[in-house]
């Protein structure tokens, strides 16, 4: 992981109709404690809007929340509105919430860095978010 001079800036989200935040606002405090840069976009986004706040917030990592069961339409949907941006990204992607492990390699193969269960600690999740804008794709 290479040194950072300014602080890791994560991008939180809850895409679809999936109405429960109270994990995501313990994670955005976490995160925010473990000294970096948290914005929070609130229920009940789309992707389209998601990634475009993404992108002008020039974030390092968008992690997003589900519980709802819709994992992998959403991560879908969020994937070919990436592959429809005129520019690469510089960001990575991090999936949160309630998946069935049988769908982890699923969502790898879409592009998701990592994948944290419901139960992940904050520890673990500092440090695969870490992880994950160390090893982010690098845009010129």
């Amino acid at each position: 992981m290479s040194a950072r001079q300014e602080p890791i800036r994560v991008m939180l989200a809850k895409l679809g109709l999936d109405g429960h935040d109270r994990g995501v606002k313990v994670v955005a405090r976490t995160l925010r404690d473990a000294g970096m840069e948290v914005i929070y976009t609130g229920l009940h986004r789309t992707p389209e809007q998601v990634v475009e706040a993404a992108v002008q917030e020039d974030v390092d990592v968008l992690g997003v929340s589900i519980l709802s069961g819709a994992h992998l339409p959403i991560f879908r949907k969020l994937y070919q509105v990436l592959d429809g941006l005129p520019e690469p990204v510089g960001f990575a992607v991090v999936a949160g919430g309630v998946m069935p492990e049988e769908d982890e390699q699923t969502l790898r193969q879409m592009g998701v860095a990592d994948v944290l269960g419901q139960d992940t600690t904050p520890e673990t999740i500092v440090a695969a978010i870490r992880t994950a804008a160390a090893d982010r794709p690098v845009v010129v």
